[in-house]
């Protein structure tokens, strides 16, 4: 199947985090490139045929990010993403009730802006980059991709560059010992 362009993202800014930099026309692009750097795009095969795809990014603080993150992964404090994939659930969607030409629907991206300014205060670039940054990591993440492990972790971060790079985002700013374990 060749890649649908059309990429409905929809923004929604929680009332108490800062507002976002990033204009919803922007982040469609950015989801539409990463999207299209990505195939083929590793999907169910059995999915019917879609026009394009969805997905939804909230855009919170650290106090609804920390609740959502002992909820889901119970772990009480903020994180700075988190990815509910769709296509990841225990019972999947059924596609037999859903509309042909409809977008294959792909989850959920939450990210808490003030973790992630201070992010890129600590790292020394932009809101933007860091808030690129971690939605390509959230959009691997809605895709399958996963770090359980050193390994997956490298890849995944090697992927994000290449990700970033096609919005036009430098690369090399994350350095591989940011995120591997500490010995």
């Amino acid at each position: 199947m060749t890649l649908p362009l059309q990429v409905e993202v929809t923004v929604q800014e929680a009332v108490e985090s800062p507002i976002s930099p990033i204009d919803l026309e922007t982040w469609e692009t950015w989801f539409q490139r990463w999207l299209e750097a990505l195939q083929p795009l590793p999907l169910p095969p059995d999915l019917p045929e879609f026009d394009g795809f969805e997905l939804c990014l909230r855009l919170t603080d650290d106090a609804e990010i920390q609740a959502l993150n002992a909820q889901y992964r119970q772990k009480d404090q903020p994180t700075d993403v988190l990815a509910f994939a769709a296509l990841e659930v225990e019972a999947p969607p059924n596609f037999e009730a859903t509309e042909a030409a409809e977008p294959l629907y792909l989850g959920d991206v939450v990210i808490s802006i003030e973790t992630a300014q201070r992010q890129a205060d600590q790292r020394q670039h932009p809101l933007q980059q860091e808030l690129a940054w971690l939605a390509a990591h959230a959009l691997l993440h809605l895709l399958g991709w996963d770090h359980p492990d050193e390994a997956s972790l490298l890849k995944m971060l090697q992927q994000q560059e290449v990700l970033l790079q096609t919005v036009g985002m430098p690369s090399g700013y994350y350095q591989e010992s940011d995120f591997l374990p500490k010995p």
